[in-house]
């Protein structure tokens, strides 16, 4: 969802992330995986009915936006294995494996994480914090 909101706004809070990636003050740490759900999301043509201005020129100028600026890794090794939505596995996968500070979503499974609503969620943060 961030990466749609960012390439079809250039105002909203998703494309300010991006300008902070731009700026070298944040680090944007993508693998190939993503990089290809995230083109698939952007040209699904139920995403490009409902945002007009999701043109092919547009979708390619933010992809490479993406590429210029984001640290590319490869192999990424799973590391946590999630039942509720395992199309959500990979982005967790990256940020263990990236060490990451943050995993910026609006995906209300890996926003559940955080929460004490179950096993998986206190399990993820005990191995994960």
């Amino acid at each position: 969802m961030i990466f749609l909101q960012a390439t079809v706004s250039d105002t909203g809070p998703a494309a300010a992330l991006f300008r902070l990636v731009e700026a070298h003050q944040i680090a944007l740490v993508v693998s190939a995986a993503i990089l290809a759900e995230v083109h698939n999301v952007l040209t699904r043509p139920k995403v490009r009915r409902k945002h007009p201005s999701l043109s092919e020129e547009r979708i390619a100028a933010f992809l490479t936006r993406v590429r210029d600026h984001a640290t590319l890794l490869d192999n990424v090794p799973s590391h946590f294995v999630f039942d509720r939505d395992p199309k959500d596995t990979p982005y967790l996968d990256l940020a263990i494996f990236a060490d990451a500070t943050y995993l910026v979503s609006r995906d209300r499974d890996l926003l559940d994480l955080m929460e004490d609503i179950g096993d998986t969620s206190s399990t993820f943060r005990q191995q994960h914090p």
